[in-house]
């Protein structure tokens, strides 16, 4: 089904920072497949773990244990700040399980009429029925009516805005960090840290949606590591698996038990291969020097970007963390950038029509970020 605009280029090969077409072409890959292969394409220690599971067993289901699941649920939850984890295989599922389990301890914990959940302006937490009526954008809603329920939306980043939209039902906030498909848009700090005493006070609990932001995308490897704001329940995916797929809902004790036998499931959630391409991934990762090196990059391509961006009358804006950063341009015009990006050999993303996205493998090189920038001025005219 065409549920994605492609664009004219099948790519068939992917090697560290660079992906082929099929006369060969290379491709300096700015996406990550959106946000996914954070070690770049084909990672050696990514192939080789992914490749020896395979030798060994593929499913077996969560009625039994693995040694790949249970190792990576006990280093993902020390890694994450967080006590126990449920697997799933994408951030629409993980984010589903974290509305399910919020209802569930607020129900529980302050009786049946709580379980609204308050999300914000432009926020984007995934295309399940659920997800996409947490989403607070009407462009991903049209035509999917009737909407479930007991979700609520808070149009500024302010806490008189958050206190407005509260009310006797409300059991939990959710929020990313980093906006990324509503334009790559950090929430201000001091606001975050705010929200974080609110729900405290209020008995609310904080949902941070880390699908795009985690695994090292912000140069820790949660974004709530590095802002020092620790939320309830955390989302993550996209580049848990380093490319595979891998979803994961994170908890603190005190909510995460409320989850027992039955109250919840996934097929394929946690399965061995992925498992073990993400130990692969963390041990990389956590490596001395990782993400010393992901913020060397991260300053670099913030100031290239914001040189240019004093170059010029048509870019209005530069704003990220980590090595995930958006441009806004003055006019609508950045479906037009990206196209003319790819045909100088760079791939990028937009996020919404007047927003270029920059997302480009963890492992990028000075002289890789260096090419990116010069390539999108090009592109730019």
């Amino acid at each position: 089904m065409h549920t994605y605009a492609r664009q004219p280029l099948q790519i068939v090969r992917g090697e560290g920072v660079y992906v082929f077409d099929e006369q060969g072409r290379a491709y300096l890959d700015f996406t990550s497949g959106i946000a996914v292969c954070g070690l770049g394409h084909c990672h050696p220690a990514l192939v080789a773990a992914a490749t020896d599971q395979l030798q060994q067993l593929w499913h077996i289901s969560n009625i039994y244990l693995t040694a790949p699941q249970a190792e990576l649920a006990a280093r993902l939850t020390k890694m994450s700040g967080m006590d126990q984890v449920f697997f799933a295989n994408s951030g629409a599922e993980a984010n589903e399980a974290a509305i399910k389990l919020a209802r569930r301890y607020s129900k529980q914990k302050y009786g049946a009429h709580k379980g609204e959940i308050l999300t914000f302006a432009h926020s984007f937490h995934g295309r399940t029925i659920a997800t996409v009526t947490a989403t607070a954008q009407p462009k991903y809603q049209e035509g999917f009516g009737p909407l479930p329920g007991g979700f609520r939306y808070v149009e500024q980043a302010t806490i008189q805005a958050v206190k407005e939209a509260v009310t006797e039902k409300t059991s939990a906030i959710l929020i990313e960090p980093i906006q990324g498909e509503g334009g790559v848009r950090p929430f201000p700090t001091e606001f975050l840290h705010e929200l974080r005493e609110f729900c405290t006070r209020m008995g609310l609990l904080l949902i941070f949606d880390e699908v795009q932001t985690g695994a090292g995308r912000t140069g820790a490897w949660l974004a709530w590591q590095r802002l020092g704001i620790k939320p309830d329940i955390v989302t993550m995916a996209k580049s848990l698996a380093g490319g595979l797929p891998m979803g994961a809902m994170l908890a603190v004790q005190e909510v995460a038990q409320v989850f027992t036998p039955g109250t919840h499931g996934s097929t394929f959630g946690g399965n061995p291969v992925a498992a073990r391409a993400a130990l692969a991934l963390m041990d990389v990762m956590s490596a001395p020097g990782f993400f010393e090196q992901v913020r060397r990059r991260e300053q670099q391509l913030y100031g290239e970007l914001v040189k240019l961006a004093a170059l010029r009358e048509d870019i209005v804006d530069v704003r990220g963390l980590g090595l995930m950063w958006g441009m806004q341009l003055k006019t609508p015009r950045a479906g037009e950038v990206v196209e003319r990006c790819r045909e100088l050999g760079l791939l990028v993303l937009t996020a919404g029509p007047d927003t270029l996205r920059l997302l480009p493998p963890l492992i990028v090189s000075q002289k890789d970020v260096e090419l990116a920038v010069n390539i999108l001025q090009a592109a730019l005219g």
